[in-house]
């Protein structure tokens, strides 16, 4: 990779951790604070959807922007989003201006991490595939580990851990500003549309795409329902952040390790194993109670086996589908994700507010290991005999 190009691609992980950074801060902050004023647990994952609606609303148009305006462009404009809405929440505290601010942090996080992805896809060759897109969610593991650690900085002032966030979203839109270059995607990229290349999609790479919503409901559901979980069961603040954090250093360990045996062993067998344990490790969560410690290595391994799944399902679908239509199945792909964190807030604010508050990890696991049974009777076809059908 030429130097410059090297430079392109650190800066489009730079990119990654921040996003990653603003969704594993925002929502467990502002479900506390959400909290201490008394908010209910199902009207509070309801307001922790609203980033994902954003998010969804982001993925019906995203595509169709990258062709028209361009990847730099539509890169700005996610981190200008992003930088206007964050001074915002300590400013206007009402939960009314929060959803509305949080629609638009989803809409800017969105597009940041579709342009990175679909960048990364594109320039990637196959055999380093695994690895590459194993680095990119490691940068947004990195910024989603690092999130909840700003919890602490509510104690010098609310709107603290929202001015530093915007900083760095300052400093990073200036690099894209700067050094980032101007890229478009190729003309025959564009020009596959309509609506029946997205059945094609399906059908030949459904279980890849899977991992995105299943991601997605777990990054929204323990960053929007746990902070609420952890204070009813017993644990502080600082407690409730470290085990989020514990989530996200658990996929960095693994995560390129993870991304290398699928590169290896191939993507599917992979996601198997790391489905059914990993559900089993988040199912296991309620037995060990208020234990900080027997949480903290649950969370790890669990964080570890499924931290990855993103990356790797859309490594699995970039394996199964043609070039073509790699820009398509991204779309896919951000859709199911933002799907899955819209209703994952929502289904474990109601199972905590209406059932047991252990429905939150029952259900999450139990959908990790339902996914992994799934890959069983999954057959994927190779990119040319896609091409030889659809020719």
């Amino acid at each position: 990779m030429a130097s410059r190009s090297a430079f392109s691609y650190y800066i489009l992980l730079g990119i990654v951790v921040m996003a990653g950074l603003s969704q594993g801060l925002l929502l467990p902050l502002l479900s506390i604070l959400l909290e201490e004023q008394g908010v209910s647990a199902s009207v509070n994952g309801l307001n922790s959807a609203a980033l994902y609606i954003g998010s969804f609303a982001m993925t019906l148009v995203a595509e169709r922007l990258v062709g028209v305006v361009g990847f730099k462009k539509l890169l700005i404009g996610g981190l200008l989003m992003v930088l206007i809405a964050l001074p915002l929440f300590p400013l206007i505290p009402s939960i009314g201006v929060w959803f509305v601010l949080r629609l638009i942090v989803g809409a800017g996080d969105s597009a940041l991490n579709y342009v990175a992805q679909l960048w990364v896809l594109l320039v990637t060759p196959a055999e380093n595939r695994g690895r590459n897109l194993s680095l990119y969610g490691m940068s947004y593991g990195i910024g989603f580990s690092v999130g909840p650690l700003g919890i602490g900085l509510i104690d010098y002032g609310d709107y603290v851990p929202f001015v530093a966030l915007a900083v760095l979203f300052l400093l990073v839109l200036i690099l894209v500003m700067r050094f980032l270059p101007e890229y478009k995607p190729e003309r025959d990229l564009q020009e596959h549309k309509g609506f029946a290349r997205f059945p094609r999609i399906y059908r030949y790479a459904w279980f890849a795409l899977i991992p995105a919503f299943l991601y997605g409901y777990m990054e929204a559901s323990l960053n929007g329902n746990f902070p609420v979980y952890g204070l009813r069961v017993g644990f502080v603040k600082e407690d409730i952040a470290l085990l989020l954090l514990g989530i996200g250093i658990g996929g960095l360990i693994l995560q390129l390790p993870l991304g290398m045996l699928s590169d290896r062993y191939g993507r599917r067998p992979i996601l198997i194993a790391a489905g059914i344990c990993g559900g089993l490790l988040f199912a296991l969560v309620p037995l060990a109670g208020t234990h900080f410690w027997a949480n903290m290595a649950l969370f790890l391994v669990a964080g570890g086996l499924v931290g990855s799944f993103y990356s790797l399902g859309m490594a699995y679908a970039a394996d199964l589908l043609p070039r073509a239509l790699i820009p398509s199945a991204n779309v896919v792909a951000s859709f199911h994700f933002s799907l899955g964190s819209m209703v994952g807030p929502g289904i474990g604010g109601f199972g905590m507010q209406h059932g047991s508050p252990f429905l939150l990890f029952w259900i999450m696991g139990g959908a990790y290991m339902l996914f992994g049974l799934m890959g069983f009777f999954f057959r994927g076809g190779s990119v040319k005999k896609f091409e030889k059908k659809t020719s």
